[in-house]
């Protein structure tokens, strides 16, 4: 072997050695631990195939064996299916392709287990955070009021973007869903709608599911890079859209990160 050529494969195997795992490079194991350490006050490793919590002495299964389409991990999704979508965060908008949803899907038992099964076991739990001449109501749980304000603090010198980002269209509220069974993350008051006047969401602009109108962002993606730096995934990242919506999720923004996804690729 020619020392020009020994030199141009350590150079090709030094390149691949360095690029980040894409997403089918990261086993379900690994997206698991991610997970855990994403919510240390709260979860806690179990036999890999379930999850432990802190507070409860009790394990969730990771796969419960139910084989869905994605309307059905859309409405009882388990934490395998709410993992499987990798979410592409970054400053740039990307057409998702259809029912491209990372994020949408959630497993309803383990939001339970973490933030309260009901709604007073959540309120007991909520924080007044300040927000641009509201006072909005936001868990404690994982920190969440902490993350809100973390970005509120780096948007209130930004004058410029103050009209996005109140009146809030608020945070807690147990409900469910719209037209779906499960509970919105607003029922642990873990997301937070910004100014409905800029708002794009699939429902109001007459989509069903699997077919939704295009649309044109107003939100700046400012604002966008900021919530994420936080911990906040944008419902703008989904195919059924909802450009108001941010809920904290920071497992699906590493398990992006170190799968090499970007909204700007």
């Amino acid at each position: 072997m020619s020392p020009s050529f020994a030199a141009g494969l350590l150079l090709i195997l030094a390149s691949v050695w360095a690029m980040p795992a894409r997403a089918a490079d990261l086993s379900l194991a690994e997206k698991i631990d991610i997970l855990v350490k994403a919510y240390p006050d709260t979860l806690r490793n179990g036999s890999g195939k379930d999850v432990g919590f802190v507070r409860h002495a009790r394990f969730l299964p990771v796969d419960d064996g139910v084989a869905r389409d994605h309307l059905e991990m859309i409405e009882s999704g388990d934490i395998e299916d709410s993992l499987r979508q990798i979410y592409p965060a970054g400053p740039c908008e990307a057409r998702p392709e259809i029912n491209f949803d990372p994020g949408r899907i959630r497993s309803e038992p383990l939001m339970k287990l973490m933030y309260g099964g009901s709604s007073k076991e959540v309120a007991a739990q909520l924080a007044p955070v300040k927000w641009f001449g509201e006072t909005l109501r936001v868990t404690r749980v994982n920190g969440v009021d902490k993350a809100l304000e973390a970005v509120r603090d780096e948007l209130v010198p930004r004058a410029d973007l103050r009209k996005y980002l109140a009146p809030s269209a608020g945070v807690f509220n147990w409900r469910k869903v719209a037209g779906q069974s499960n509970l919105s993350v607003h029922s642990f008051g873990a997301a937070i709608d910004l100014n409905t006047k800029y708002a794009d969401y699939w429902r109001w602009s007459g989509g069903k599911p699997g077919h939704v109108p295009v649309y044109k962002n107003k939100f700046p993606m400012e604002i966008v890079e900021i919530f994420e730096k936080h911990g906040f995934i944008w419902g703008g990242r989904w195919y059924h859209y909802d450009t108001m919506h941010f809920e904290y999720r920071p497992e699906l923004l590493e398990i992006g990160r170190l799968s090499g996804v970007s909204a700007c690729k």
